[in-house]
C-alpha cells in the first residue's frame, strides 16, 4: 500500500510540475500559484462539508497550517527558479528535498532494511540522473541555484509537515483544506504585496480564462499528491514513502516528452532505469 500510493504521489506532483511550468510561461508564478491553490481549496471546502470533516479539527491542524506556510514559498521559489535557469539543472536539484523526510524519519527510529537502503540510494540516483542534470553548457545563474534549494527545502518541509496533519480520512480531508487556505492566504498577501511595488499580476493581454482548467488540474492534482503521500507515510516507513513520491521529474521528463516531443537524453533514460531499479528494491525490501 505504502508503494502505490506514493507512487501515485509521483504521478500526480509530476503532472502538477509539467503544467505549472507550462503556465508559468504565460502568466506570473504567484497567479498561477494562488488560482491553482484556490480552485483546490474551493474542491476542498465542499469535500469537507459532506463529509463532515469538522468534526477531526485538533491540535494537528497545525501542521497543515505549517505546511500551508511553506508550500507557497516553495512552489513559487521552484517556479521562478524554472525560468531563470535550465529545467535540466532545476529540477534535479530540487528533487534533493527528499533528504528532508528521510532525515526526519531516522530521526524518529526508521531503520530500513538493507535492501531498501540500496533502493534508496538508487531511486535518488535515478531521480537526479532524469532530470537531465547539465554538465556543461552556459553557468547557470547564482540566483537560480539559491531559488531552487529553497524550493528544495520547502517541498522536504511539506512532505514531513503533511504526514503528521491527520489520523483519519476525514481528517485528511479538514487537513489538506486548511493547508490550500493557508496557501493561497499567504500566496495572495505575496501577490498584493508584488502588486504594490509595481510587479505583474496578470499578462498584458488579462487573465487567460482559458487556462482556467488547466490551472485548477494543477491546483487539484497538487493536493490529491498531498493526499496519497499521506496515506503512503501512514502505512509504511516514511523513508520509503518519501523516496517512491520523489520520483515525480521522471513523470514530468516524460510527459514531456509526450507532449512537447522533448526527446529524452541518455542520462535521463539511465536516470529513469534506475529509478525503476530503486523502486522495485523499495516495494521489495
Amino acid at each position: 500500500m505504502t508503494a502505490f500510493f506514493a507512487l501515485a504521489t509521483s504521478l500526480l506532483w509530476g503532472l502538477a510540475d509539467f503544467g505549472g511550468g507550462l503556465l508559468t510561461r504565460r502568466m506570473p508564478a504567484l497567479t498561477v500559484v494562488v488560482v491553482s491553490q484556490s480552485v483546490a481549496a474551493a474542491v476542498l471546502g465542499v469535500i469537507v462539508v459532506a463529509t463532515g470533516g469538522w468534526s477531526e479539527a485538533g491540535p494537528r491542524l497545525w501542521f497543515a497550517f505549517a505546511a500551508g506556510l511553506v508550500g507557497p514559498v516553495a512552489m513559487l521559489s521552484f517556479y521562478k527558479a524554472l525560468a531563470l535557469g535550465p529545467m535540466g539543472v532545476i529540477s534535479p536539484l530540487a528533487s534533493l528535498g527528499v533528504a528532508v523526510p528521510i532525515s526526519v524519519g531516522l530521526v524518529l527510529g526508521e531503520r530500513p532494511a538493507l535492501l531498501q537502503v540500496a533502493g534508496i540510494a538508487v531511486a535518488v540516483t535515478g531521480v537526479v540522473l532524469a532530470g537531465g542534470p547539465r554538465l556543461g553548457g552556459a553557468a547557470v545563474q547564482r540566483r537560480a541555484i539559491g531559488l531552487t534549494l529553497v524550493a528544495a527545502l520547502g517541498f522536504g518541509a511539506v512532505f514531513a509537515l503533511i504526514a503528521e496533519a491527520s489520523t483519519t480520512v476525514t481528517g485528511l480531508f479538514l487537513a489538506l483544506f486548511v493547508q490550500r487556505v493557508t496557501n493561497v492566504a499567504a500566496g495572495g498577501a505575496a501577490l498584493y504585496a508584488s502588486a504594490r511595488r509595481g510587479g505583474p499580476v496578470l499578462p498584458e493581454a488579462g487573465f487567460p480564462w482559458g487556462s482556467l482548467p488547466a490551472l485548477g488540474f494543477v491546483g487539484l492534482a497538487d493536493v490529491a499528491a498531498n493526499g496519497t503521500y499521506c496515506v503512503a507515510a501512514q502505512h509504511g516507513p516514511v523513508t520509503v514513502a518519501a523516496v517512491l513520491a520523489s520520483l515525480y521529474p521522471v513523470v514530468t521528463a516524460l510527459a514531456a516528452r509526450g507532449f512537447l516531443s522533448e526527446r529524452l537524453r541518455a542520462v535521463q533514460a539511465t536516470g529513469a532505469g534506475l529509478a525503476l531499479v530503486g523502486t522495485l528494491l523499495l516495494a521489495t525490501g
